[in-house]
């Protein structure tokens, strides 16, 4: 199996992701970037400080110096690029894969992530003909502290900040190294779970998207009497929000909800949110004075379309959720979107479940996956059903959309499984329309 991902590069280190491996990739970055200075960061993975040597030495020998910052988030690394105007950057991460995985996020000028379709295929076609000696001249390593400017960066998001009681699981993720110099300066009075960068992961994964994933936090919550709940995966890109009541609250709405302190500084913006989203995520755009516009699952092709159409926020189901903090810097960012959520409940002066309870109106099904034997022709059969009867998008997989309910279905990047999502207006059509079209699929399994 490839390292070489969709949108990054991972393995299990080092029967798949080796040191050589990443030497090669590092000197392939180089030539692909074509620019004089990368930033290289990483992760607290056992493996990151020997695959960041090997990294930086590759980068070296093909005449490219280095800002090394060490270790930090994926938006800190973002961060660096733009900060100190560098032709890109690579995360040493694994986001929130288990801790015998490492790997690369690489991005361009800009922060501007290289994924499959966008330059990665090259590198791994040029790491794969590296030959020959280094050049003669050889590029420098300079060590550089990004954190007091990244923590002015994500409170640009929103300077307001009620005086509650938190609770937070860093998940032994990355998050913890912004978010130690960040809450000094917060009126918050903050339970602390796994804060220690710890790439083994001993407390649970780092990925909140999984429910079991939330226990801890919803039950510090539920402890501590805190107001607000919130956990961050691995590398610090992702967050999942828990309200006051101990109830997480998926990210579709939550997009709805961080539009309003977005849309506050600049209203009438466009604001993205990805097709699997509640219809409640647009109607609660709408509503802030913002602009909706649905786009397909993935963070290069998110933010693609952010820098393409101008847009000024943007949330995935998955709990990524984009800003634009400049002109020319788009990326995603779990603390970000903590700072935004502590302005609106500081505006609204009003607990997250009340805020969130009127974009429940509708009854969603969940992401449900199986196994499919012909994807293609599943997808035919299922646009065929629906023709002339609904609207219908290939955006991304195939969306079925009904006045009354809608449905997604789309193809896995990483296994052979379809995705879907639907939505109705109540719990028993949500069942109904479910089960109708799990037993389609099943069909063809």
């Amino acid at each position: 199996m490839s390292i070489f991902k969709a949108y990054d590069v991972r393995g299990v280190f080092p029967d798949e992701l080796r040191t050589e491996h990443v030497y090669r990739i590092g000197r392939a970055i180089a030539r692909f970037l074509g620019g004089d200075r990368v930033a290289v960061g990483r992760d607290a993975r056992a493996s990151s400080p020997e695959l960041s040597e090997a990294l930086v030495r590759g980068l070296n020998d093909e005449g490219v110096s280095v800002v090394d910052i060490g270790l930090v988030s994926s938006p800190m690394l973002y961060f660096a690029i733009e900060a100190h105007g560098l032709c890109g950057g690579v995360m040493i991460t694994a986001s929130h894969n288990p801790g015998r995985y490492n790997g690369m996020k690489i991005c361009r000028e800009h922060a501007i992530p290289i994924g499959g379709d966008t330059g990665l295929k090259e590198i791994e076609a040029l790491a794969a003909g590296i030959a020959g000696p280094p050049r003669a001249t050889r590029g420098t390593v300079e060590r550089s502290e990004v954190l007091a400017g990244y923590v002015r960066h994500v409170r640009s998001l929103g300077e307001r900040c009620p005086n509650l009681r938190v609770a937070i699981d860093c998940g032994n993720g990355m998050s913890s190294i912004g978010l130690e110099a960040l809450l000094p300066e917060l009126p918050l009075e903050v339970e602390r779970l796994y804060f220690e960068p710890d790439g083994t992961f001993p407390n649970h994964e780092a990925d909140p998207l999984k429910r079991e994933n939330l226990d801890d936090v919803i039950a510090a919550v539920k402890r501590s009497g805190a107001q607000l709940g919130v956990a961050f995966d691995g590398d610090g890109d992702r967050a999942m929000f828990v309200d006051e009541l101990g109830e997480p609250v998926s990210a579709d709405l939550m997009t709805g909800l961080l539009a309003r302190a977005v849309l506050r500084q600049r209203p009438g913006g466009r604001v993205l949110y990805d097709l699997r989203s509640s219809r409640a995520t647009a109607e609660a755009i709408a509503e802030a004075g913002g602009v909706p516009e649905m786009c397909r699952v993935g963070h290069a092709f998110i933010k693609a379309q952010m820098r393409e159409s101008g847009a000024v926020f943007a949330g995935e189901l998955s709990g990524h959720f984009y800003f634009r903090f400049s002109p020319t810097l788009v990326h995603d960012d779990g603390t970000a979107a903590f700072v935004a959520l502590l302005d609106v409940l500081a505006e609204t002066g009003r607990p997250l479940s009340e805020l969130v309870a009127p974009l429940r109106r509708y009854a969603a099904s969940g992401e449900i996956n199986r196994h499919v034997s012909d994807i293609p022709k599943l997808l035919a059969a299922l646009e065929t059903d629906h023709a002339g009867k609904a609207e219908i998008s290939k955006l991304d997989g195939l969306l079925i959309r009904y006045p009354e309910w809608w449905f997604n279905v789309r193809a896995s990047n990483t296994e052979p499984v379809v995705r879907l999502n639907l939505e109705a207006a109540d719990p028993i059509a949500m069942a109904q329309r479910r089960d109708a079209v799990l037993a389609r699929i099943a069909e063809f399994e």
